[in-house]
């Protein structure tokens, strides 16, 4: 018997890329070290409905933060798709950077950056979605409102080509009777168009903490997490239970026999070691983003939560926000008093020291793995509430923290956002005056010229000082979440790599900011300040 010869144009390696072609989850994370095929995979990944029969109802889209970041999975598009579908076309244009099938299908090359970019595909049907190097996106805000784009107008019944108009009369009539579909029908019959989200990463970039949290922590690697919500089927016309599926699949480079080994050689070289151990091991137990992530000692910087002294000053600082999260931070000034905590322990922070003892943060809530009501600190969403529900809720904290003993000094008047004194259009009052009339009172923050990479600076000053024990440092207990979420793993400006990323959750760094740099009397002559001065 004469065996037809194949000609194999592509074929996934055996392990993770094998692994990611065969998932039938809706949401996959292919991630890992650099090298093992991520982007190849992405591609066939797409390319599996492609001639099926789904025609211009399969449609995909690739997104990279960066325009010029596109360029290496298009030219990988261009290795591999010529050599399946001869017939497809790639358009060059900028406007257009898509490949078209002869069937009608597409798969299109976009960047996407900021959340206003959204406006763009807002309405668009896109069943099968990719993102590129998903860590590049600071939070996840632009990669769930596009989920609102992962999904197609193909109904098997009306869009099947196979199906003559005899077929779809007879459809209807077994599906009102309730009838199983004839063998004719069966074959066919196209199943509902799948819908897939498929991004690749590794662990390093300025996303790192909110790619961890949503794919990483929350399920062993290869193990999908299935998630059940009740919902109204519209074409079914009643509620039913859908089952959502996600997965997180590890690559390594040692999989990829056609790797060059001076590839390798340079991933071992990287001189800076969290890029390294991403790049190289696929470790997302690193601290990566970029703005405080050197100097951030959890050991060092995050204290067991304590009663404060009499003595100690107890203020607060304010992030204004309504769409966008607020923040509230509560602060203890050391007097250079030593405390000893309840294993014994003394602790004798150095004279005007920051203390984080408590904080609210107003993000909103969702759901966690145990049902109960979680901050969502990636999305970067606010609760919208007034500001005197704001106020009602910072004197409640207030109140709890005198009525509990964690603190014996009532909480002083603190520093906010300028924005906050502002009077608009629309409002008589400023939202500092609103505050005011719930009886919390705040002063302007330094905002002038060069206070935001200033703030950055003696945020870091504050920090290292904690670290060698030396002049005023920057503490935070344990129970200040919204920090320990946020904070330490705050990215960089692209830009300007002495500011943060001002698209990234940074509102908690914000207030932070704000009490670092305040200079009212309380504060001045510390370390801190007589630096600021210095610079």
């Amino acid at each position: 018997m004469n065996e037809e010869k194949i000609n194999v144009a592509w074929k996934p390696l055996p392990g993770s890329q094998t692994l990611a072609l065969s998932c039938p989850c809706d949401d996959i994370l292919y991630h890992g070290t650099r090298g093992p095929g991520k982007t190849a995979a992405q591609i066939a990944h797409y390319l599996k409905n492609v001639g099926v029969g789904y025609g211009r109802f399969w449609k995909g889209i690739v997104f990279d933060r960066g325009y010029k970041n596109l360029g290496d999975i298009i030219s990988k598009s261009k290795e591999i798709i010529p050599k399946i579908f001869p017939k497809a076309v790639f358009l060059e244009s900028n406007d257009k950077l898509k490949w078209v099938f002869p069937d009608g299908e597409e798969l299109l090359f976009r960047h996407i950056k900021r959340i206003s970019d959204y406006r763009d595909y807002h309405g668009h049907e896109y069943p099968w979605m990719g993102w590129n190097e998903l860590t590049s996106y600071p939070t996840s805000e632009l990669y769930d409102m596009m989920k609102s784009c992962n999904r197609s107008g193909f109904v098997p019944e009306i869009h099947t080509k196979a199906l003559t108009q005899e077929d779809k009369l007879l459809l209807k009539d077994l599906k009102l009777l309730g009838e199983p579909l004839t063998a004719r029908l069966k074959k066919i019959l196209l199943p509902d168009i799948p819908l897939c989200t498929f991004a690749t990463t590794n662990p390093f970039g300025a996303g790192h903490s909110w790619v961890k949290k949503r794919f990483i922590d929350c399920s062993p690697p290869g193990v999908p997490l299935k998630r059940k919500t009740i919902v109204y089927n519209p074409r079914a016309r009643q509620s039913e239970v859908v089952t959502t599926t996600q997965v997180a699949i590890f690559g390594s480079y040692k999989e990829n026999k056609y790797l060059d080994a001076k590839y390798v050689a340079f991933l071992n070289n990287i001189r800076d070691p969290m890029k390294r151990r991403a790049w190289l091991g696929g470790d997302w137990s690193i601290t990566s983003g970029g703005a405080i992530d050197d100097l951030w000692n959890p050991s060092k910087h995050v204290l067991k939560r304590f009663a404060i002294p009499k003595g100690w000053k107890i203020t607060r600082s304010f992030d204004w926000g309504s769409t966008h999260p607020f923040s509230v931070g509560f602060w203890a000034i050391a007097n250079g008093e030593e405390v000893t905590f309840a294993n014994g322990k003394r602790f004798c922070p150095a004279k005007n020291s920051l203390i984080r003892i408590a904080e609210i943060y107003g993000g909103e809530k969702t759901k966690g793995q145990n049902g109960e009501m979680v901050v969502a600190y990636e999305t970067n969403k606010g609760m919208r509430l007034s500001a005197r529900e704001v106020a009602r809720q910072i004197k409640e904290k207030s109140q709890e923290l005198l009525e509990e003993g964690w603190i014996e000094t009532p909480v002083s008047k603190g520093v906010a956002d300028g924005q906050i004194f502002n009077v608009n259009e629309t409002e008589s009052d400023s939202i500092a005056q609103l505050m005011a009339k719930e009886g919390v009172e705040w002063y302007p923050a330094d905002k002038s010229k060069g206070t935001r990479k200033n703030g950055l600076e003696m945020i870091r000053v504050a920090l290292e000082n904690t670290i060698q024990g030396e002049g005023a440092g920057l503490y935070v207990m344990d129970n200040c979440d919204a920090f320990l979420n946020t904070v330490p793993g705050l990215p960089r400006d692209e830009d300007d790599p002495d500011d943060v990323d001002t698209n990234s959750t940074d509102h908690c760094y914000d207030e932070v900011r704000y009490m670092v740099l305040d200079d009212k009397p309380s504060f001045a002559g510390s370390d801190m300040v007589q630096i600021k001065m210095a610079m």
